[in-house]
């Protein structure tokens, strides 16, 4: 999952950067409201975490904005107050939920899981391409039954691969969703995982295709 976070209170940012990126999710951080708003016109996200007090721009403005524009990314609305007033205001704009401050990682990781789900164009909790099978909810692979061994960066590959089964991914596109936009990223990494993942998948009837200097996609089943 590609997520979006919007928070000025670095100390806390990195926080919850880190601890995102531990469960094997890509994160784009932002500090500043008008600067997160440009990018969200142009960036693919599963999720946007969104400070209400922002510089220049507060997080419910952004909100406001995206739906204006017809974006139905899921929004989490961080609020330091919780103040009702400022909940239903957040909602009101367009917000899917809010989570207030100070909180446990834990129900963070829950009410993402949660947004992701609501989403009009839900997958079901398990997939099955040629002899893989994908749960959702355990974020977990198995091949004929068995659990496949698969590092947080290498099943965030597979489930953007999946996503987009049949789909041509570009190689820079890729990156930005594993490791964020902008990341120093070494020149071979995206590679090496595909590599990686293509051997464990091997004998699945599933195959990662390469189309020579544009991308990858995921064949089979």
């Amino acid at each position: 999952m590609r997520v979006i976070l919007v928070e000025d209170n670095h100390n806390l940012a990195k926080g919850i950067e880190n601890a995102l990126k531990d469960q094997g999710h890509a994160v784009d951080h932002l500090d500043d409201g008008a600067d997160a708003d440009v990018f969200l016109t142009t960036a693919t996200t599963d999720v946007a975490i969104l400070d209400v007090n922002l510089p220049r721009l507060s997080g419910i403005e952004i909100t406001r904005r995206m739906r204006a524009r017809g974006d139905t990314t899921p929004v989490l609305i961080l609020t330091a107050r919780g103040k009702t007033s400022e909940r239903v205001e957040g909602l009101d704009a367009g917000a899917d939920d809010y989570l207030v401050k100070p909180f446990e990682m834990e129900e963070l990781f829950a009410r993402l899981r949660a947004l992701t789900r609501r989403r009009p164009e839900v997958a079901p909790l398990r997939e099955t391409i040629g002899r893989l099978v994908y749960d959702r909810e355990q974020r977990a692979v198995q091949l004929d039954g068995r659990d496949l061994d698969l590092p947080r960066r290498e099943l965030a590959l597979f489930e953007l691969l999946l996503a987009h089964r049949g789909r041509l991914i570009e190689k820079d596109r890729i990156a930005d969703a594993l490791y964020g936009t902008g990341a120093d990223v070494e020149g071979n990494a995206v590679e090496l995982l595909i590599s990686r993942l293509r051997r464990k998948i091997d004998g699945s009837d599933v195959a990662i295709r390469t189309a020579r200097g544009l991308g990858y996609m995921l064949d089979g089943g």
